[in-house]
């Protein structure tokens, strides 16, 4: 192994199996911090070649990468001890693997499980490098973030369609007593940070929310009643060791305050530890009367929903057939207020979307819509049954309005997603603001007045990158508030000025926590 760095901690982290398996992550990367490549085993001259390529344009792209990769020789049970060991020499802030769950090639009808043809010691090496982050940041007590990449998907789809475990979007909240929370998902945990008192500066956090051993994505749900939702995967032994992955749920009823347990929702594939591993990362929403639906990509790729009901009661699963969808989704209240789901077909450049005039109603497929969305792209509108997303052909934001169609919201450069929040008033008028990720992670803001997005967008940059994407809230003031993740690990906010000026920024905070 390489010596030990002293200095410039906060980089970024490649652990793979070898040395070709980092080719697409290192896609990925932009200026920045330094990255690491970490391999569990030399690989073959083809391999290291093609590293040798993809390192060297990175450093066209300005990319910092390390002249050599580490190679840690790891034996079987010792990998993850290995990769601990290597990330107490390079502190990152961000580490990157594969997808410890890969999907399946083919089905062995014979033995009645799933064929999966990647090479064992990929998902070894990530499974471990999972282990390995959650117990480094538990020592380090710094904010430690890991994505995992999904095998086969070309870093050309961008960072979001790349990750098996998304980031959330609306992840700044504001809650019943008018404070506003940020929840990102780490190594170890769920991280939290809550302002001290409503429209103040000052924070408290990062807390490290108690919970299970969570897999590193997170969806973040608010309901009628103001209360913080928390969706996640996590990865479980059996009573007899085996492997299984099923959606749990946690509740936040008072801000700042301690996180309601951890329930699991189950697995719309809970019979078969094989197919548990290959579900998808879910997507909620509630209604006005406190019904919640849970969604779920399935084993076999479409859609699986199981609801709870105001009384605390769980459905089954239903699987929603038709078409088969990538993983995906974005639920959201739809027209008569009714959850629903929108999902990026999985073989064609487009969404559809399943609804249902009312709560018992039979859900039904809408697949002659107009949204055609970049992978990795879709999130939800304000609006009821709206949804953003990048266009396919030309990567502008748009905005499906139901009876109107899509309306372009420009912002051709830059990746991944928009999120926005409404009721913003600007100059006396109420307004949609909008955040996004532009080019090297730039956070850019916009907005139009509420309902219209055709009125058009101005984009501008507010001088701040951000390792996750930007996200956007009113606080108990009435302001829209913006918050980014720096390359340090540390949270900032800025706050709308107040005054006729227009959409105006406060200068960035950096919270200080505790």
């Amino acid at each position: 192994m390489g010596a030990a760095r002293t200095g410039d901690a906060g980089g970024v982290a490649i652990v793979v199996a070898s040395p070709g398996d980092a080719v697409d992550p290192l896609a990925l990367q932009r200026s920045g911090p330094l990255v690491d490549v970490v391999c569990a085993q030399p690989g073959t001259p083809e391999e290291r070649a093609a590293l040798d390529r993809a390192m060297a344009a990175a450093a066209d792209r300005g990319v910092r990468v390390s002249d050599e990769p580490w190679v840690i020789d790891a034996e079987p049970g010792k990998i993850t001890a290995r990769v601990l060991e290597a990330l107490r020499h390079l502190r990152p802030l961000l580490v990157t693997t594969l997808d410890p769950d890969p999907e399946h090639s083919s089905l062995d009808l014979e033995a009645k499980r799933p064929v999966v043809t990647e090479p064992p010691l990929r998902g070894s090496v990530a499974r471990a490098t999972i282990a390995a982050a959650r117990q480094y940041q538990r020592e380090c007590g710094s904010p430690v973030l890991i994505r995992c990449h999904r095998a086969g998907v070309p870093a050309t789809l961008g960072p979001r369609a790349c990750d098996r475990h998304p980031l959330p979007l609306r992840w700044l909240v504001r809650g019943v007593d008018g404070r506003l929370s940020a929840y990102l998902p780490s190594a170890a945990g769920v991280l939290r940070w809550t302002e001290r008192r409503v429209g103040g500066n000052e924070w408290s956090g990062p807390e490290l929310l108690e919970g299970p051993d969570l897999l590193p994505g997170l969806e973040v749900v608010q309901d009628a009643q103001g209360y913080v939702h928390l969706f996640g995967l996590r990865r479980r032994k059996g009573p007899d060791g085996t492997d299984w992955v099923d959606v749990v749920h946690a509740t936040q009823y008072q801000s700042g305050r301690a996180l309601g347990a951890w329930h699991s929702v189950g697995n719309p594939n809970g019979k078969d530890p094989g197919k548990s591993r290959e579900v998808g990362f879910p997507a909620a929403a509630f209604d006005a009367s406190g019904d919640l639906a849970v969604f779920v990509r399935n084993f076999g790729h479409s859609i699986s929903v199981r609801r709870q009901g105001p009384n605390g009661r769980w459905s089954g699963w239903q699987h929603l057939r038709g078409v088969r969808v990538a993983d995906e989704l974005v639920a959201q209240p739809g027209g008569s207020g009714v959850p629903e789901v929108w999902a990026r077909a999985r073989d064609a450049a487009a969404a559809i979307r399943w609804h249902r005039e009312t709560p018992s109603g039979e859900w039904t497929l809408d697949a002659a819509g107009t949204v055609s969305p970049a992978p990795g792209t879709l999130s939800a509108a304000p609006e009821a049954g709206s949804v953003r997303y990048r266009y396919a052909g030309s990567n502008e934001v748009c905005v499906q309005v139901p009876g109107t169609g899509a309306v372009s919201l420009g912002g051709p450069d830059g990746t991944g997603p928009v999120a926005g929040v409404a009721g913003v008033d600007i100059q006396g008028w109420g307004c949609t603001v909008l955040v996004r990720s532009g080019e090297s992670g730039a956070c850019l803001v916009g907005a139009h007045a509420d309902g219209r997005p055709e009125s058009g967008v101005w984009w501008f940059d507010v001088g701040e990158t951000s390792v996750v994407p930007p996200a956007v809230a009113v606080d108990g003031l009435g302001r829209a508030v913006v918050a980014v993740l720096g390359e340090d690990g540390r949270l900032r906010i800025t706050r709308q000025e107040p005054g006729d000026a227009g959409l105006v920024f406060a200068p960035w905070t950096v919270v200080a926590g505790t």
